[in-house]
């Protein structure tokens, strides 16, 4: 590389000037910057003498100092040019001292600034551990070195890094030099060698068995500890590299044969250096760093199946202890506690570890050791949390937690999903009384005992709403939850005398805890407890009258206490209570979804008294009571879901009944008749017009979507439904009777029923609503006389038969009458809308004279048909020019004379 000595020779001679340079160059600036200084304290006063021209030079070419401390020899004190000013005025006083000026911005770093003094640092510390990484892991593939000789230099090479960042750091404290914006080259460098130190003691213990288990905890130990306390010295760029290399070694050095305990004791070690560290240095950063590394390495369990169960349970448990000892504010050695306030870190920290715990439970079919452990971190949740008010939060995700778990347990482990088509399968699915249930009954005991009994003194504890609400909230929700889980697993969700009998008592245990809340009422921040104690016994007893009669009962009472989760919410405004009224609601709604008949085959075939009647009328009349006693404080987003929920729950019911009715109980009935279609006209119609009736009175943007989208039901029911699907003038159909049939049904009263909603809607809505839907009562009306006519001459089935000259000669002079009847309503009455119908049904019958009559009619009927039509036409005339006209001309100077 060099062709003589004296070019390697150079090469040293460089290196040393430039490190002296360096160090020269500091010197300079230090004496530059103090110059400065006093040149700014002395000038405000008097000019000064400057000091001989080669004083800096000479005072340079002196020996260095040897120690940190020395100060350089001080400088010729400046001479006065001129007089100074008198030390004091008149009055003796000293004058005032002058402020200091202040020190210049500092020009921000440019971009070759910052590449060449941050990022080339960092990524090259960076680089260094990575290449540690991989060259063990080439040696170890290309089988270059034996793994004695690669566990040596990989310590090497750590010793080396390590070394070189402390020699770095002592050499920038012997500068004496102000820190600069600038990467940390001595923590980056330290960084890395702590990362590299992890893998070479990891790889000495897991992958080579050179050192015993014992030695290993020492060593690794030892490791992290001392990246604790260089990272006290180095700064917060050591603590980020070093964790993550420490939690990244052991994907970068494995093996073939994963050592899931050798992995989680290191991951406990290097979690309780990272806590210690945040924990001192109050870095928030890191411990979320941490927790979210650690979180992560919980997955690999997921892979693993239900076989190491063990090691991972003791992972998310050590982690869990760590952070309760050091993360919690206000527990053990954790930070300061701001009182009773809620920290979220705190909080997260353990319901990231229960998160873990849980997930542990569910991909290992809730193992024994895997509920066990789960059991120990919630009860560890409740006593961390009842000590320190900071980790409240986590009491609410264990509850959720415990839910998800008992809840999947319940549909796994259900039999009926295990029953195959041939039957069930000998020996699939657990008895009731199995290993395992007997373990999640007790647990669930446990569990809903632990949330509530603490649940309840917690009150009594803490004077924070938030926490005390926090504590209610789990206390009743764990326990309810638990119990539907127990009861859907168990008892398959049919009759139960001893969990109905468990469930009163439970409410009797919510009704005692209100109770005694209740008498403590001066606090007021116990008022949303008492309203979450009612509430829960409200639930249970609901709960209760389900589990002792039947499925269809669970709508119900989750309907009645979705309105006494209302009415409770106006004797206590929390608003709370109201979205708890509305979720109930919300999961009534998708119990209907699940199941439209509410109570499966046992509807019943009754007409109207049916359970259909009790599964739709008693939670829309709940709806409609909880939706009264919501709007009674304000008009917001559960109102309108309560609100939606009633009229579902009311078209529902009219729906279903009629479906029922209809098609003898089978409300699965493949297709709808005439009589169906109907019915569902007249009734969404009549239900329009109550919804706009109601509009007007509770202002209700809910009550003003309801009513447009039934009206608009009603007009595609009624074309595609009456006028085309099932018109009995295109398809076969029976109508019955002579006037007394299925036309009167299915066509004269929509065509009522929508004239009077289109009165209902005028001058409240836009004219063209209005008049769209008169319109379509008069279609419907002048359906029904047609449709009359043609049952006088075809009989039951419009379809059979000619049709005849009389008939058609019929049908012209009933649209005649049709239109004049229309005409002298709206002359008495004085309406524009019912004369303009009248125009448009003559109108009507003229096409059909000229287009119709004129080629199908022969002989008397054509020649009738005529004369009548022009009689009509001259009377109508008359009409408009003696009365209507007449009666607008005179209406003016009537109101002249007047």
């Amino acid at each position: 590389m060099f062709d003589s000595p004296f070019d390697f020779l150079t090469l040293v001679l460089a290196i040393v000037a430039i490190i002296f340079a360096r160090k020269a160059l500091g010197r300079i600036d230090l004496l530059q910057r103090r110059l400065d200084a006093i040149e700014a304290a002395g000038g405000a006063t008097a000019p000064t003498a400057l000091p001989p021209p080669l004083a800096p030079l000479q005072e340079f070419e002196q020996p260095l100092p040897t120690a940190p401390s020395a100060a350089p020899p001080p400088l010729p004190e400046a001479a006065p040019s001129e007089p100074a000013e008198p030390a004091a005025d008149a009055a003796g006083a000293a004058p005032p001292p002058l402020p200091e000026p202040p020190a210049p911005p500092q020009p921000a770093p440019g971009f070759e600034e910052t590449l060449g003094t941050r990022w080339v640092v960092w990524i090259g510390g960076l680089t260094l551990a990575l290449g540690g990484f991989f060259m063990v892991r080439y040696s170890i593939e290309a089988g270059l070195l034996g793994p004695g000789v690669r566990t040596m230099l990989g310590g090497l090479f750590a010793l080396a890094l390590l070394g070189a960042g402390e020699w770095t750091r002592r050499q920038e404290s012997i500068s004496n030099i102000a820190a600069l914006p600038i990467a940390n080259i001595p923590a980056i460098l330290t960084a890395a060698g702590t990362a590299v130190a992890f893998a070479t003691v990891y790889a000495a213990y897991a992958l080579y068995d050179f050192v015993a288990p014992a030695t290993a905890f020492i060593l690794l130990g030892m490791v992290a500890l001392g990246t604790l306390a260089a990272a006290l010295l180095h700064g917060p760029a050591l603590a980020g590299l070093g964790i993550v290399g420490a939690f990244v070694t052991p994907l970068l050095v494995s093996s073939d044969k994963p050592d899931f305990w050798s992995l989680y004791i290191y991951l406990a070690i290097v979690t309780a250096a990272a806590f210690g560290l945040a924990r001192i240095r109050l870095w928030r950063w890191l411990a979320v760093t941490t927790i979210a590394f650690a979180l992560l390495w919980t997955f690999p369990c997921l892979a693993c199946g239900s076989e190491m169960i063990a090691p991972h349970v003791f992972h998310v448990i050590a982690g869990f202890v760590l952070a309760a000892l050091l993360v919690v504010c206000g527990f053990m050695f954790g930070p300061d506690g701001d009182g009773e306030e809620i920290e979220p870190i705190s909080s997260g920290s353990l319901a990231a570890y229960l998160l873990g715990a849980m997930l542990i439970v569910l991909n290992s079919a809730h193992a024994d050791t895997a509920m066990i452990g789960f059991a120990l971190l919630t009860a560890a949740s409740l006593f961390v949390a009842w000590r320190a008010p900071a980790a409240t939060r986590a009491i609410g995700a264990a509850s959720i937690f415990v839910f998800i778990v008992f809840g999947e347990w319940a549909v796994r482990r259900n039999v009926d999903m295990l029953v195959l088509p041939g039957g069930a399968i000998p020996g699939i699915g657990p008895s009731a009384t199995d290993g395992s249930v007997s373990l999640h009954l007790v647990t669930a005991a446990l569990f809903a005992a632990a949330f509530g009994i603490a649940g309840f003194l917690a009150q009594f504890r803490f004077a924070t709403t938030k926490v005390t609400v926090t504590w209610a909230a789990a206390a009743v929700f764990t326990p309810v939850a638990l119990l539907v889980a127990l009861y859907a697993r168990i008892a398959h969700l049919d009759r139960s005398i001893p969990f109905a009998i468990v469930a009163v008592l439970l409410a009797a245990a919510y009704a005692a805890a209100t109770e005694a809340l209740t008498r403590r009422g001066e606090r007021p921040e116990l008022s949303p407890s008492i309203a979450l104690s009612a509430t829960g016994a409200l639930a249970s007893l609901a709960l209760a009258l389900t589990f002792a009669l039947d499925k269809g009962w669970l709508t119900i009472a989750l309907a009645l206490v979705s309105m006494g989760t209302a009415w409770l919410s106006v004797q206590r405004p929390i608003p709370f209570l109201r979205w708890l009224a509305a979720i109930l609601a919300g999961i009534v709604v998708l119990r209907v979804g699940y199941q439209p008949r509410i109570a499966g085959d046992a509807v019943g075939t009754t007409p109207i008294f049916n359970w259909l009647l009790w599964g739709y009328g008693v939670p829309a009349l709940s709806f409609w009571a909880a939706s009264h006693f919501l709007r009674r404080n304000r008009d917001d987003v559960p109102l309108r879901i309560v609100e939606s929920a009633a009229i579902l729950f009311t078209v529902l019911l009219a729906f279903m009944e009629i479906r029922h009715a209809v098609n003898s109980g089978d409300v699965y009935y493949a297709s709808a008749g005439l009589t169906e279609v109907a019915l569902q006209v007249g009734v969404t119609l009549a239900m329009a017009i109550g919804l706009e009736r109601l509009r007007l009175r509770s202002g209700s943007i809910v009550h003003n979507v309801g009513a447009i989208l039934l009206t608009a039901f009603a007009g595609l029911a009624s074309l595609f439904g009456l006028l085309a699907l099932e018109n009995p003038m295109l398809w076969w159909q029976d109508v019955g009777g002579s006037f007394i049939n299925l036309l009167l049904l299915g066509y004269a009263l929509p065509a009522v029923l929508a004239l009077l909603l289109s009165y209902a809607v005028a001058g409240h809505r836009p004219a063209g609503y209005a008049n769209t839907i008169a319109a379509g009562a008069l279609v419907l009306a002048l359906a029904y006389v047609t449709f009359e006519i043609r049952r006088l001459y075809h009989g039951p089935v419009l379809t059979r038969g000619e049709t005849t000259g009389a008939e058609q000669y019929t049908y012209s002079i009933a649209w005649l009458m049709f239109g004049v009847a229309l005409l002298g309503v709206g002359i008495m009455v004085n309406s524009q809308r019912a004369r303009l119908a009248s125009a448009a049904v003559i109108g009507l019958t003229i096409l059909k004279a000229f287009l119709i009559d004129m080629s199908t009619l022969t002989g008397v009927y054509r020649a009738l048909s005529f004369m009548c039509l022009g009689i009509v036409l001259v009377a109508i005339g008359w009409l408009y020019q003696r009365i209507l006209f007449r009666r607008r001309a005179a209406s003016p100077l009537a109101q002249a004379e007047g």
